[in-house]
């Protein structure tokens, strides 16, 4: 047989695999929103899961549709993909927001679902967390600093009171060198170790370094190692009060959003957040002091997270800001097409298949 003939036999076999309907409709685009469990998610390279995939594979096969699946990493490239006509239509729980609707062409909605707020567990929970957080490396970075200081101007001073005049031993030398130093850093006594006129000229810049040096310290700790423990004690009842914390959301998601608009506008560190199953791990990092996402996804990280690190997180916020969850399609999608799918999903839902 000719080589360039042996394509063709596999060819037909791959036609005669798609339903002649489904040919005859064409084949449909479709975009899965990824790492949002529990809706939607790729566990293997092609294979596809999840409440809302589940849904479109129900409503794919009651219709008798061919389609073909590829993934996007977050809400807003889906969005935006289904809204340019990249795709047919988008798969996921993805929010009929306010400022969504109108500008993106949403299916019927298949469920209702709120935000929820993960958080570490409350403080003095685990002692360990507190001292690391305590010891972080902007705080080492002041002290170190201030040290640093320190030692340079009682070298000034130990040179310019001592130099040609100590003809003791080194050790002896390093001792009286090591009570400038200590008496420099911490105040009392400065009067004992200088006798000249630039002496007290460098007790006095000792002293305006170590004031700074005191307020910086103050200010590291009340501002960056604190910030955790205050986040694990306290119950946020809004938004609002997560004035001041980090949090991570996923880029595009309806979360997002809420961080970015007044009255948190500016108000709130946001955190990138690849996936919301990395949430917990940002948090025992300190990375964030908080994680908001769609509150079954967080439920779901939750119960898939051992038992001992389980015991260290908490939701907040639960069943707040609740919103409609639907597909998105394309603008050219036919219009046909669409009441059919729409038709589905309601008999989906009244015949309690939705998952």
């Amino acid at each position: 047989m000719n080589r360039s003939l042996r394509p063709w036999p596999a060819l037909l076999l791959l036609l005669l695999a798609v339903p002649l309907p489904a040919l005859a409709a064409g084949v449909l685009r479709v975009g899965v929103l990824d790492g949002s469990p529990p809706c939607s998610l790729q566990k293997n390279r092609g294979q596809w899961q999840g409440r809302a995939v589940e849904l479109w594979e129900l409503i794919a096969r009651r219709e008798d549709l061919a389609y073909l699946m590829s993934g996007y990493p977050n809400p807003r490239s889906l969005l935006e993909a289904a809204r340019n006509d990249q795709v047919d239509i988008g798969v996921g729980c993805l929010t009929m927001a306010p400022e969504r609707v109108g500008k993106y062409r949403f299916s019927l909605v298949f469920q209702e679902r709120g935000l929820a707020l993960m958080l570490p567990a409350e403080a003095g929970a685990n002692s360990l967390r507190l001292l690391t957080t305590l010891v972080n490396t902007e705080l080492l970075k002041v002290i170190g600093g201030y040290l640093l200081a320190i030692g340079l101007i009682s070298s000034v001073v130990w040179l310019d009171e001592h130099r040609g005049k100590d003809s003791s031993s080194k050790r002896e030398q390093l001792r009286r060198f090591a009570l400038i130093y200590q008496v420099l850093a911490s105040g009392p006594g400065t009067n004992m170790i200088v006798s000249r006129t630039r002496g007290h000229a460098l007790v006095l810049l000792a002293w305006l370094v170590r004031i700074i040096g005191a307020s910086m310290i103050v200010s590291t700790i009340t501002l960056d190692a604190l910030r955790e423990p205050a986040a694990r004690g306290f119950q946020p009842r809004r938004l609002t009060d997560l004035i001041g914390l980090r949090i991570a959301v996923r880029p595009g998601s309806v979360s997002e959003h809420l961080l970015k608009i007044p009255p948190l506008a500016g108000r709130v560190k946001l955190v990138s957040l690849s996936t919301v199953e990395q949430g917990p791990e940002l948090l025992r990092q300190g990375i964030a002091d908080g994680v908001l996402a769609d509150e079954q996804q967080l439920v779901y990280v939750l119960e898939q997270t051992p038992p001992d690190q389980r015991s260290r997180l908490r939701l907040a916020l639960k069943d707040s800001y609740r919103e409609s969850q639907a597909f998105v399609y394309s603008p050219n999608l036919d219009g046909a097409m669409v009441t059919r799918l729409d038709r589905a999903i309601s008999q989906a839902k009244r015949d309690g298949l939705v998952p």
